[in-house]
C-alpha cells in the first residue's frame, strides 16, 4: 500500500523553519508580553511592506477582520451589503452579525469569484426597491486567486460604496503586479493554520491606506478603547492577535513569496497532467498570481471520485456543496435578481485536490494518475 499523501503539509514547512519559529516563541516566553508584544508591531510592519499598505491591524481572526471594518464604517440595521453565497459561511456571517442584510451575489462561472454584472444588477435593483440601504461589498479571493478588482471596484464607485477584499483564502494574490487593497478600502485576511500563510492557531489582519480606519480598528479591536484605558469611547470587541502567534507568523512571512511560486509550479503540474475532456481544471484571469488555497477541478461525480480517491490514500476536499444562501441560518437573506445558477453549478461538480508548496512530483503523479483512471 502506498503511503498516505497530506492534503497539507504543515510539517514539512515547520521543518524547513523550525529553528526560527523556536526562537521566536521562545523571545515571547522570556519576555512575557504575550499579548501586544514586540512581534505585533513587527509582524504589522512587515505584512504592510510585503501586502503594500500603510497600515496593518493584525487581529483575533479572519472573521473579526470582516466585521470590524463594518463596525468601524457604523453598517448596521436596514443596510445592504452585497456578497458571494460560494464561499464560507463567514463572509455573510459577520453583516449579520452586524445586524445588516446580506444580499447574495452568483460568481463568475470559471474563476468562482463575484461576477460584477450580478453585483451591479443587485445593488440597482435594491436601490429601487427602497427597503435596505446599499452600503458595502464584500468580495472574496476564492481558492487562492484574486477576484476581478477593476470590474467590482467600478461598480463600486459607481453606486458610492465601501469595497471589502476578503483575502483569507488569497492573501499574497496579485493582480497585474498588484494586491486586492489597490482597487478596495480594505483588504482582510485569516491565518487560520490550513490558509497558505497560516499560524499555529487562530489569528487574522486587516490592511489599509485610510488613516482614519487605521485608528478606529484599532480602538475597535481593544473594546474600544481611548486615551484612557477607563473611557472606552466605542463599542468594541477584545479581538487581538497573540505574541506567540505573531512570532511564528514572521518567519512563514519571509518565506511566503517562495512558497507561492512552488504552489504554482504545483498548479501547473496539475493543469498539465489533468488536462482531459473529463476533467476542468481551474481557470486563472489574465495577469493574475494565485496562493492556490486549493487546486479545485470540476468533474461530473465529485462525491464517488472523493470515496474513490480515499481508498487509495488521496485525500480531497468538497467545498461549499451546499452554498451559504442554502444553508439554514442564511435562507431568509436576498438574492440578486439574476439568480445564482453559477453558484449552484459549481457546488455541484467541484472537488479540491492536495496543493501545498511541498508536494512532490512523485506523489502529484499519483494523484494525477489517479483522478485521470477515475473520471
Amino acid at each position: 500500500m502506498s503511503a498516505p499523501i497530506s492534503f497539507i503539509d504543515l510539517a514539512s514547512q515547520q521543518d524547513r523553519i523550525r529553528d526560527r519559529i523556536e526562537a521566536g516563541i521562545a523571545g515571547v516566553l522570556a519576555h512575557g508580553r504575550y499579548v501586544f508584544g514586540p512581534e505585533i508591531d513587527a509582524f504589522e510592519a512587515a505584512m504592510g511592506e510585503f501586502g503594500g499598505a500603510d497600515h496593518v491591524v493584525a487581529c483575533a481572526n479572519g472573521t473579526d477582520a470582516i466585521l470590524l471594518n463594518l463596525m468601524a464604517w457604523n453598517i448596521g440595521p436596514g443596510d445592504a451589503v452585497f456578497c458571494p453565497s460560494f464561499t464560507y459561511c463567514a463572509t455573510a456571517e459577520v453583516v449579520a452579525l452586524a445586524r445588516a442584510t446580506p444580499v447574495f451575489i452568483d460568481i463568475d462561472r470559471d474563476t468562482y469569484n463575484m461576477d460584477s454584472e450580478s453585483l451591479r444588477a443587485a445593488i440597482e435593483t435594491v436601490k429601487a426597491q427602497g427597503d435596505l440601504t446599499p452600503r458595502a461589498v464584500i468580495a472574496v479571493d476564492l481558492f487562492g486567486q484574486s477576484a476581478d478588482y477593476p470590474a467590482i471596484a467600478s461598480v463600486c464607485r459607481e453606486h458610492g460604496l465601501k469595497l471589502i477584499a476578503d483575502s483569507a483564502q488569497g492573501f499574497g494574490s496579485t493582480l497585474g503586479g498588484r494586491h486586492p487593497l489597490h482597487w478596495a478600502d480594505v483588504a482582510t485576511t485569516s491565518f487560520f493554520p490550513a490558509k497558505p500563510l497560516g499560524c499555529y492557531g487562530d489569528g487574522g489582519a486587516i490592511l489599509t491606506n485610510d488613516d482614519r480606519q487605521d485608528h478606529v480598528l484599532r480602538s475597535l479591536r481593544m473594546h474600544g478603547s481611548g486615551r484612557d484605558r477607563y473611557d472606552n469611547v466605542r463599542i468594541g470587541l477584545n479581538s487581538r492577535l497573540d505574541s506567540i502567534q505573531a512570532a511564528v507568523l514572521l518567519p512563514k512571512l519571509e518565506i511566503f513569496p517562495d512558497e507561492i511560486e512552488a504552489r504554482n509550479r504545483v498548479a501547473k503540474r496539475y493543469a498539465d497532467g489533468l488536462a482531459s475532456n473529463a476533467v476542468k481544471t481551474p481557470t486563472v484571469m489574465d495577469g493574475v498570481v494565485s496562493t492556490w488555497a486549493q487546486y479545485t477541478i470540476e468533474v461530473a461525480e465529485p462525491d464517488a471520485l472523493q470515496k474513490a480517491l480515499g481508498e487509495r490514500d488521496i485525500p480531497s476536499a468538497r467545498y461549499y456543496p451546499r452554498p451559504v444562501h442554502a444553508q439554514t441560518a442564511y435562507a431568509g437573506y436576498p438574492v440578486g435578481p439574476t439568480g445564482l445558477a453559477n453558484t449552484e453549478a459549481a457546488a455541484e461538480r467541484v472537488i479540491s485536490l492536495p496543493m501545498h508548496a511541498y508536494l512532490n512530483e512523485a506523489d502529484q503523479d499519483r494523484i494525477i494518475a489517479a483522478v485521470r483512471e477515475l473520471t
